[in-house]
């Protein structure tokens, strides 16, 4: 079966991430992949033809698609005559299912929404015309999976249709994210903190749902009691050059005890390093960095937002968004249970993951939708 994947862009981030990962275990006897990205190659793009998959590029700016934009898109979805099309984000679905209007045979479309939708507010006003708009195309599709049971909640209160929905969650490399005591020292070292310094760390983009505001705060509050703790933040514009951060940090008195590290591509050995991991988002549909850090052992601290207290079930603590003194206190809870503690909630963590969450599972919850879809195509 050839599947046209299309992306709305391989930069970092949860759904490009996720993109890749199932594109590195799908049966490739069965299936033929090609990749598809509206704008560039971004840092994924490399990666994934490194597994052997074509990709095309159409070069569009950022909410400004044009009329050669557009035939671009149409004219290598009718030279691949592909057998499935599958959307990966809102522009990339519209995008599929616009350029399945040019093909004169029997092709499926699947929809892969990647993202929660409490406000329309947090969206920049292009996307959430988009958003809209793919609402209203929502019967279109054969399909349309999302990767949390409330991102498929919300938008179907939103009036995507409800009889398309169909929840895979994120899946998990277990056999890369995995418990280190070799990382631990090494991350510790390149930080400069001693061996004993206890991280408590937190991996995302810099946007205004992962709510860096909050997890700040919440750092502040909880120096007033354990001096000696350390925080850890990395990912894209998550740096000294992030003036907003920056100022933030110092206001708070965060100086001496904040490492802001930027977009890394060592997050398993990153990861595996600290003692508490945290996701202090006000949105999330399905956390990949929460899933890695259990994966890793690490006991976690998260928003009660999208599937993160499902995911977590018992094996760490769940706060509500936007409150950094109850982020503090489950801190507080986790550092006061001791090494020994906190090991033995990583141990459940991990075990959890590789029960419910290993990529090799989810693979094959996309690979039998993609057989049913061709079977009824077939018949």
């Amino acid at each position: 079966m050839k599947i046209i994947y299309i992306i709305t862009g391989l930069s970092t981030g949860g759904a490009e991430v996720m993109l890749y990962k199932l594109l590195s275990r799908i049966d490739r006897k069965r299936f033929s992949p090609v990749v598809i990205s509206l704008m560039d190659r971004g840092t994924w793009g490399d990666r994934i033809a490194t597994l052997g998959i074509p990709i095309y590029t159409i070069g569009m700016k950022q909410g400004k698609p044009t009329i050669a934009n557009i035939w671009r898109i149409i004219n290598i979805v009718r030279q691949l005559k592909p057998d499935l099309i599958q959307g990966w984000m809102y522009h990339a679905n519209l995008a599929a299912q616009f350029a399945r209007l040019f093909i004169f045979k029997q092709v499926f479309v699947l929809w892969n929404v990647r993202h929660s939708l409490y406000s329309l507010d947090l969206e920049k006003p292009g996307t959430t015309i988009v958003i809209k708009l793919c609402g209203k195309c929502s019967n279109f599709p054969e399909r349309i999976i999302y990767n949390s049971q409330n991102s498929a909640n919300q938008h179907e209160k939103s009036g995507y249709c409800i009889d398309k929905t169909c929840v895979i969650p994120n899946g998990f490399e277990t056999d890369k994210f995995t418990p280190s005591a070799k990382a631990r020292l090494s991350v510790r070292s390149e930080l400069n903190t001693p061996e004993n310094a206890l991280l408590i760390g937190m991996i995302g983009r810099y946007h205004p749902i992962k709510d860096h505001f909050n997890f700040l705060q919440a750092a502040a509050l909880l120096l007033k009691k354990y001096p000696n703790v350390q925080f850890v933040l990395a990912g894209n514009q998550v740096d000294w050059q992030n003036n907003i951060l920056s100022e933030l940090i110092h206001e708070l008195g965060l100086l001496k005890q904040i490492h802001l590290l930027g977009e890394r591509h060592d997050v398993p050995r990153l990861t595996a390093a600290f003692d508490i991991a945290s996701s202090s988002s006000s949105g999330e549909a399905f956390s990949n960095v929460i899933g890695e850090a259990m994966s890793c052992g690490v006991p976690c601290v998260v928003t009660d937002v999208g599937d993160s207290a499902w995911i977590v079930s018992d094996t760490g603590k769940v706060v509500p968004p936007k409150d950094p003194e109850a982020l503090a206190d489950a801190w507080k809870a986790l550092i006061n249970i001791g090494k020994e503690g906190r090991e033995v909630l990583g141990k459940a963590a991990r075990a959890r993951v590789i029960e419910c969450f290993s990529l090799d599972s989810v693979v094959a919850q996309y690979e039998a939708l993609y057989d049913n879809v061709l079977a009824k195509k077939l018949n």
